[in-house]
């Protein structure tokens, strides 16, 4: 498969400065942990899923399920992006009351979001129950779910990886989303989990470390994803916690902060440079 590197990278950079600006024009939303998956998703969205965005409901279409639901931004810029909705969507109805696009996904409200989530630990659930029901009804499409590292530390995570390995669920695969920082401080200080690719592996997943904002890495291990057999799969990607603003990465605080008017001019403008 020819795939424009390029192009995707233009395309993330769009994402991430639409981003920026829904999430500073209403004074709230997640920041950090939407930056750090932009390229997974632009990967998904604009190569790998088969979906039409004027059939958002076609049963033969691939899923991807958001479990760590407070970076709906991330999603909501890539769907508005893929044409689901249009752009001024994301301007106008974002964390508004009884609008489309609310904090967390709302599958009753936004067109593409397959699951309303938000709680942490529940998606790769729904994910499994996605995967089981097209294989019983002899349907292509294949489950994505992310999930964040600090994700892995709710027990219903574990109890599904067992679940997924049980069934065989090769049509599934999870992208964990490690930045290393969660709400108020770093993973390994709030729960370490120690080795996380062995952890997937011990449940029974063929499971794959890459640097998750690598297009080539990410398409690499989605490629083996798609051609493995009997397994579901595992995708622990590496990544940068407010990538592409300088002065947001590594910084547990953009979290859930919303940056200052000046943060805001700065953050826009190195995104701006970057896509020179």
């Amino acid at each position: 498969m020819s795939r424009d590197i390029n192009e995707l990278k233009t395309k993330a950079n769009i994402i991430r400065r639409d981003i920026l600006e829904m999430v500073f024009n209403i004074r709230s939303g997640h920041l950090g942990g939407s930056f750090s998956m932009v390229e997974m998703l632009t990967a998904l969205y604009f190569d790998e899923m088969r979906y039409d965005p004027a059939v958002p409901d076609d049963p033969e279409r691939d899923r991807f399920v958001l479990s760590k639901g407070h970076t709906a931004p991330a999603l909501y810029a890539t769907l508005a992006n893929a044409g689901f909705f249009p752009k001024e969507k994301l301007l106008t109805s974002f964390r508004r009351i009884d609008c489309m696009l609310q904090g967390h996904p709302d599958m009753k409200k936004t067109p593409g979001v397959e699951m309303t989530s938000g709680s942490l630990g529940i998606g790769l659930s729904a994910a499994n129950g996605m995967a089981l029901a097209n294989r019983y009804e002899g349907r292509r499409g294949r489950v994505y779910c992310m999930i964040g590292d600090g994700e892995l530390n709710e027990g219903q995570i574990w109890e599904a990886a067992a679940t997924a390995a049980h069934y065989y669920l090769d049509n599934l695969t999870a992208l964990i989303d490690v930045n290393g920082l969660q709400n108020d401080a770093s993973t390994k200080n709030v729960k370490n989990m120690l080795d996380i690719k062995a952890k997937w592996e011990a449940f029974g997943w063929h499971t794959l470390e890459i640097d998750g904002h690598d297009f080539n890495a990410i398409f690499g291990a989605l490629d083996a994803a798609r051609s493995r057999k009997g397994q579901p799969t595992a995708i622990i990607a590496h990544t940068v916690k407010g990538k592409g603003i300088s002065f947001m990465e590594h910084v547990v605080a953009f979290h859930g902060k919303t940056p200052s008017e000046e943060e805001y001019r700065i953050g826009m403008q190195e995104l701006k440079e970057a896509a020179l």
